[in-house]
This record gives C-alpha cells, structure tokens and sequence, in this order.
C-alpha cells in the first residue's frame, strides 16, 4: 500500500493557463498585472479579486467569478479530462544541469504530521497564516477543484525516484503541454494511465518521509476542508534548491535610526556596510537598509535554544520585527519576498519610498531545514523558498464528479 494515488478526476491542461502560485508575488498590483497580460491562466481564478474586472471585491465575493472563469476555461477546450492518472512533470531550466523533475498525484490528507507526536508520513514544517488557510477552503468549496498542487520532497526513495521519473518522462513522448515561466524555465506535463509505471512511481513516492516543501497553507487548507486527499506534486531532494526569503517593510513604527539602537539594546551588532546590501553569504548576519544605508546586523541568539529559534529567520521574526519594530508577523506592513527577486529590488523599494526597511536573510542551509524537520518542528513562516516551482493551473483535481 502507498500513501500516494492517481488523480480520480483529472483536468489536463491544453496550453495557455499555467500561472505562478498566489503566495509568489511581492504584492497584490503584481498579480492583477499577471493576470491582464495572462488572462487564460489559472490565476484568474486562484486569485478572483485581483483579475482586473473583480478588482475592488473581497476575496469572498469573487469567489462566484472564480466558478465562472473556470467553467468558461472548461468550456473552451483549454482542459481535457482525464481519469485515473499521474502526470509526469519535468522542469527545464536554462541551465540544462538543473532540470527537475516530478509528478502530479493525490496524496492522504490523514497521514499530514506536524510534530513528533502526531504519526504521519507527510510532514508540514512551517508555521502558516489562518487567512491564507480560509481563503484556500474557500475556493476548493465553491470551485469543486483544486488547481494547484502542495510540493513534497521524497527523502526516502529521492535518488532511485529521480531516476525513474526521468526515464519516464524520456519515454512518455510529446508532451500534453508546456508552459514557459517568469525564469525561462519550461514546464512539461505527461498523463501517465494506470499500469507498472504509474504502479511503481507511486510506490516509490510513497516510500519514505514526504516533506512538505511549498504549500504549507495548501496542506492545511485540505485538513481544514475535509478533504481526504489533497493535490500534490512529489519532487526530489536533487530536483530543489533553497533560496533566500526576505522582508520589506512598510510605515515603520519608530525611525530607522530608533530601530538600530533598539538593536544594539538587545545585544545584536550593527555595522554600517560600505558596499549596497546583497544577501549575506553565510547564516548568522542579516542585512538591513533603509535611509539609503546598508547595516550588517548580527541578531543575539542563546546557545541552547532549538534549531528553529536560532535560524536567522526566527530571529528576524522575534527580534527585528517583535521586539523592537512591535510588528506581529501578520501584520500588513510586512511584505514576504521570495527568492525571484534580487537584492537590487528590494533595495530599489526602499529607494522609492515603497517601504521603509529591507531585511535580508541568507537561504536556510539543507542541512538545517533536514534537521527542523526529522525533529518534527516547525520552520518560521516564509523562510524556505524552493526553486522551482511547481506551476498552478496545469493539472487540477476535481473534488467531485459534476453529475
């Protein structure tokens, strides 16, 4: 028996409707963008409120827009259903050294464990925020889909799987699909019926620890729905990379200047830098700026402390934005900025008066988020941003069959 399953209810793609996730994008200006310029991609109805012509509405009151653009996507050819079926997935980097690989499939929503006491196969590792989770209930229920998938990193069987999938995918042929993302990265989807290989992919994807590596909030989202199974693409160890995760801030509670000496006041270490801020190399120095002005700052952390409440991205949390700044982390003048963007833009944020404060914080090591994780603890929220990522809108599970 395995944890992982075909997709009883498919809807495949047929060009033309992949999007990046909704949590991958600096703000919500960026998104309606995306959206005007890709108005067949599944963003659209991800993100119902931010399409130009639901602009203005709540997220609860688009969500009847969000039914309506995917039926109409349905309607125009640009799914194919399709029943009981795994779908090969391969990501091509410009780079060909980095090519990806994974597949699409339901996994069992009981086996989700969140600390070392709760059983459970699938480990979600990172603290969520409640209203993302709603907002996700909320669209599985009134659309009867998912459309994109939680991303699991098979730690078990991660070497012979990567070598499977890749096989796989050299023999599955033309693609149903591909869609080239924001990186130039091209995404290739091939349903694969029941038979030895989908057999034995499952198998091997359900052979070990599954660690939930993007869609922390999807996750939870499938335990707070009800749902038994939920979407997911389960990837390789060798098919991810972790890049950095920063913060902006916006309408700064106290001055810069008060900030850093609010810093210095709780034993960190602040020095001005003499070159612009970039993402430090190693762990233990976050770079501040703010005022035109890159400080290197190196946050008090006791020794004895778990893991996660020394990773920079903790300490971010406790020190810079609760201790000093008064900030919860939720609050909306924190933006989360994955690794797409460099440090120059977030530089040039502060520089036009977007936000007063840039921190940024070194990617998480391997070896630590491993660590976090085989302890069933729990990372800081948006402190883990995997590359690649897997493509909303190119294969969709239906929750129910129309009928």
């Amino acid at each position: 028996m395995t944890i992982v399953h075909p997709i009883e209810h498919a809807w495949i793609s047929t060009g033309d409707t992949g999007a990046q996730n909704y949590d991958e994008f600096a703000d919500d200006a960026e998104i309606t963008a995306v959206i005007e310029a890709n108005p067949n991609s599944a963003l659209a109805v991800e993100m119902p409120h931010r399409a130009p012509d639901s602009v203005g509405k709540t997220f609860a009151d688009s969500l009847p827009d969000a039914v309506q653009r995917l039926e109409q996507a349905k309607a125009d050819g640009r799914y194919a259903g399709a029943a009981n079926v795994i779908v090969l997935y391969r990501i091509t980097d410009p780079d060909p050294a980095r090519t990806a690989y994974g597949m699409f499939c339901l996994v069992d929503t009981d086996q989700i464990s969140t600390r070392a006491d709760e059983p459970g196969l699938v480990i979600r590792n990172e603290d969520v925020f409640i209203e993302k989770v709603r907002e996700r209930v909320a669209l599985a229920e009134a659309t009867g889909h998912l459309l994109s998938p939680v991303l699991l990193m098979q730690t078990g069987a991660g070497d012979e799987l990567q070598a499977e999938l890749a096989a796989a995918c050299a023999a599955a042929g033309e693609p149903a699909a591909t869609d080239v993302d924001h990186g130039g990265r091209t995404h290739a989807i091939w349903p694969l019926p029941p038979g030895a290989t989908a057999d034995r992919l499952r198998e091997l994807a359900g052979g070990g620890e599954l660690v939930v590596a993007d869609g922390n909030h999807r996750s939870l989202a499938a335990q707070t729905g009800g749902l038994t199974r939920f979407l997911a693409v389960v990837t390789t160890p060798q098919s991810v990379t972790i890049d950095p995760y920063h913060r902006l801030v916006h309408d700064l509670p106290i001055p810069a200047a008060a900030l850093l000496e609010e810093l210095r006041a709780k034993g960190a270490t602040v020095e001005a830098l003499t070159a612009p801020p970039e993402t430090p190399a190693r762990a233990g120095t976050v770079h501040l700026y703010a005022g035109g002005t890159g400080y290197a700052v190196s946050l008090p952390s006791a020794d004895g402390e778990a893991v996660t409440e020394r990773l920079d991205h903790a300490l971010v949390e406790r020190v810079v934005l609760g201790d000093a700044l008064g900030l919860d982390p939720g609050d909306k003048r924190v933006r989360y900025i994955g690794g797409d963007y460099p440090a120059s833009w977030l530089r040039d944020e502060v520089d036009a008066g977007r936000a007063d404060l840039a921190i940024l914080i070194p990617p998480v090591s391997v070896d630590d988020f491993v660590a976090v994780n085989l302890a069933r603890q729990k990372m800081p929220r948006k402190s883990t941003w995997f590359t690649p990522k897997a493509r909303a809108g190119l294969v969709l599970a239906q929750l129910h069959q129309a009928g």
